[in-house]
């Protein structure tokens, strides 16, 4: 078996987005944010450059899923935002979609209608933790984020399919023949599987 060539896509597609995460900062910071990110598995990084975000609670993503399941809540997530990067803060829970940074004035204005259901948009002087690329499932403990949706080199989500998620979402909450709970926490379904292991152990 000598000489055989061993590749593993899946690390480099993680390699390829994290050195794409880490071109938020300016060159003399990357270095460190990626000491962080494999040290401690998430760096703080600045938005309004390389890409913004647009935080959504938990209920609203999870009345549009009709799941507390994190692995249901990704896949949708996956499928409305055709792909799009989205990162889960577990607790809370809230979700935060990385989207271009000039966001059209008219989505800023529907933000604005949707502040009362803490949505935000978040842009310059704002940063954002974000997890290490291989944090790709719903963390059995300890960590506190995970990518619900993975990051790919200069793939972001459509500020139209967030704004129709965030709107679907906000009508369904607003339907008081069946209430969802406020952000009711993450439960993964018994047995489920954990997410790819890069490492392979």
């Amino acid at each position: 078996m000598s000489g055989r060539l061993v590749v593993h896509p899946f690390a480099d597609q993680q390699l390829a987005a994290e050195q794409w995460l880490l071109s938020a900062h300016p060159v003399p910071r990357q270095a460190q944010a990626r000491t962080e990110l494999r040290e401690h598995g998430v760096t703080l990084l600045p938005l309004g450059g390389l890409f913004s975000a647009v935080r959504v609670p938990g209920r609203i993503v999870q009345a549009l899923a009709a799941s507390t399941d994190p692995a249901v809540i990704d896949a949708v997530l996956a499928d409305v935002l055709d792909g799009g990067p989205v990162v889960c803060a577990v607790r809370g829970p809230r979700y935060y979609a990385l989207v271009p940074p000039g966001m059209p004035q008219t989505w800023r204005d529907a933000v604005e209608d949707w502040r009362d259901d803490d949505v935000a948009c978040l842009g310059r002087a704002s940063y954002l933790g974000v997890p290490a690329p291989t944090a790709v499932a719903h963390p059995r403990s300890g960590a506190t984020s995970y990518w619900s949706v993975p990051p790919r080199p200069g793939t972001l989500c459509r500020p139209l399919a967030v704004a129709r998620l965030i709107a679907a979402g906000v009508h369904l909450l607003g339907d008081e023949r069946d209430p969802w709970p406020a952000d009711a926490p993450l439960t993964p379904r018994p047995g489920a599987l954990p997410g790819p292991n890069p490492e392979g152990h």
